[in-house]
């Protein structure tokens, strides 16, 4: 993982992390279509990693360009994920009001998992704790697809058709990409675990 090396600031003790899902604002519908890899989504996510490490400096955070918009030549919804790994989750004062006061806003607030968002919605940035398999799962995905040209094809494929529905929940349009996802991701792991070290 990429790394903005700064030294951690002292944290308290560690506390409960929230026990269910916040969805601000509620459903929303899904009102973005595919578009053609952008050339610039790469420069998008650059200028964004380098705010959001500032505004949480001096901690010391993993930033990874993630989901579609980081795969080049795959169609993507207009929306740079990024993921974000902090040193405890559950201190949110640690880094939530330092991104909120870098101009994000919150989105979702789970266990285990933050999401903030610009006010444009063109950008969603993941907060997990440092270690959670979620980023592992991530950048799997990620990285096999920038490599393997027929499961790129497979997943585009899938978003373009499910794409063609009408969806009043956008995440019940990701839960909709699941069972293709886990598919590729067997793949990636078959392949990772036969490549010599």
């Amino acid at each position: 993982m990429a790394e903005d090396s700064h030294a951690d600031p002292g944290s308290g003790p560690r506390r409960a992390d929230v026990s269910e899902l916040e969805l601000v604002g509620g459903p929303e519908a899904l009102r973005v279509g595919l578009h053609d890899y952008d050339e610039r989504w790469p420069e998008i996510f650059e200028q964004h990693r380098r705010r959001i490490a500032d505004a949480l400096s001096p901690a010391s955070v993993d930033i990874e360009h993630i989901g579609s918009t980081s795969v080049p030549g795959l169609a993507a919804k207009p929306i740079v994920d990024i993921v974000v790994a902090v040193a405890d989750i559950t201190a949110d004062e640690d880094y939530l009001d330092a991104l909120l006061a870098a101009g994000y806003e919150l989105r979702v607030r789970e266990p285990g998992h933050r999401m903030v968002r610009t006010p444009e919605r063109d950008i969603h940035v993941h907060v997990y704790e440092r270690g959670d398999a979620a980023i592992d799962e991530y950048l799997l995905l990620r990285n096999h697809l920038r490599s393997h040209t027929a499961d790129r094809a497979l997943y585009e494929s899938t978003k373009r058709a499910l794409l063609s529905q009408q969806w009043d929940d956008m995440n019940a349009y990701a839960d909709a990409k699941t069972d293709v996802i886990l598919e590729i991701k067997a793949r990636a792991r078959a392949r990772t675990a036969t490549q010599p070290d």
